[in-house]
């Protein structure tokens, strides 16, 4: 089968060499050292006393709860092109499938969260998020190392993020959460430098926006005064990482065939 740069390897891709294995396998390690050595991390209550609380019509925080509808569009816009070609994607079409309904539940779980922000409402913000986090992780797999262990590692890695929002909810320590946020982070570059598969410039450029989604959320109250009132770092952060998730439904038009 042809494989361009921009079309999806349906067979199990070639592996590299063992020592870039043995690189996931040092970071995650390393990861799960750091979860347990580290002290309890309990969510700030500031957390929730956000930049921009303005209300449009009576709805509350009103920039916060709409812009959530950009994921609404971005998830609408991934199905689009996954049932222009399903063949195409046949073998990982589950995990595209989740990915994008995913972006659904993180744009009522955020939207909902974002109308009375506390830890409680916080919960449905959280849970969908992980699956995002953690589907496009076993997507990366599956189209990178080996497709069976890919969909072998969805269901554990779904698993495990729910639980960790599960646990800071019940026990208010973070840190198996930031674990299954952040640890992607230090995996999926190494997996996507290393190891070669389809859509590589849009994996990047999904991480590029995700960072910068980060960002802005730190500079929640920094953008929104330097901007004059009129965005918060935090609305600003949900356009980036929907610009983020938009990067993996333009990796799957590229590959149609």
């Amino acid at each position: 089968m042809r494989t361009p740069s921009g079309s999806l390897n349906t067979r199990r891709p070639r592996l590299s060499g063992p020592r870039k294995v043995a690189a996931l396998l040092v970071l995650a390690a390393a990861a799960l050292l750091l979860l347990l050595t580290t002290s309890p991390i309990a969510q700030p209550l500031e957390y929730h006393n956000f930049a921009d609380q303005r209300s449009l019509a009576g709805l509350a925080n009103a920039a916060n709860v709409l812009s959530n509808l950009v994921f609404v569009l971005v998830s609408l816009y991934g199905f689009s092109r996954l049932k222009r070609n399903r063949r195409q994607f046949a073998p990982l079409l589950m995990l595209y499938r989740i990915f994008f309904a995913g972006l659904l539940l993180i744009a009522l779980g955020s939207g909902f969260y974002h109308l009375a922000p506390d830890n409680q409402t916080l919960l449905w913000d959280r849970l969908p998020m992980t699956i995002s986090f953690t589907v496009l992780t076993a997507l990366v797999v599956a189209e990178r190392i080996d497709s069976r262990l890919g969909l072998a590692l969805c269901p554990w890695l779904l698993g495990l993020g729910l639980a960790s929002v599960l646990y800071w909810h019940w026990l208010d320590d973070l840190r198996p959460y930031l674990l299954v946020q952040f640890g992607p982070m230090l995996l999926l570059p190494v997996m996507i430098w290393r190891f070669e598969g389809p859509g590589t410039g849009w994996l990047w450029l999904a991480l590029g926006f995700y960072v910068l989604a980060k960002v802005a959320e730190l500079g929640d109250d920094l953008v929104y005064r330097f901007s004059q009132q009129l965005i918060s770092g935090h609305t600003l952060k949900h356009l980036l990482a929907a610009a983020s998730a938009y990067m993996i439904a333009l990796k799957v038009r590229d590959t149609e065939g």
